[in-house]
């Protein structure tokens, strides 16, 4: 079988790190305000590689995401947008970075799932339906 013709499902996988505080609200209570290592984990997938054998450039997936997250860096999420709206969760950072992230992608990549882990052993993760492009 020709590596052209054997069909499938390619994945990549890049991380990230930063470190931020938060204070999540539980029922209407605010939780006081604390500080994680958060660590994001992207997986992009696709079926098909472009003329060079790749699904995405590794490095143009970590340029898109410190991008995403360069605001976060070093900040109190209640005050930074958009999590000055909304509980500021790492599922709901998983969901913001895959859908701003999707936003950079070209066909045929897509986002696939962001897991976002804030404390050894305590990790989110968003898988968009059907992945987002």
């Amino acid at each position: 079988m020709s590596a052209a013709s054997a069909a499938g499902n390619f994945e990549i996988e890049v991380e990230t790190a930063f470190s931020a505080a938060h204070a999540l609200r539980f029922r209407g209570d605010r939780e006081p305000l604390h500080g994680h290592d958060f660590r994001v984990t992207v997986t992009i997938g696709g079926g098909e590689l472009d003329a060079d054998g790749l699904l995405f450039d590794f490095h143009e997936v970590e340029r898109h995401l410190g991008e995403i997250v360069a605001p976060f860096r070093n900040r109190d999420l209640n005050v930074t947008p958009p999590f000055d709206r909304i509980n500021p969760s790492a599922e709901e950072i998983a969901r913001h970075i895959a859908v701003r992230l999707a936003g950079r992608l070209p066909a045929p990549a897509r986002v696939e799932r962001v897991r976002v882990t804030e404390a050894p052993g305590c990790a989110a993760t968003f898988r968009p339906s059907g992945g987002t492009r």
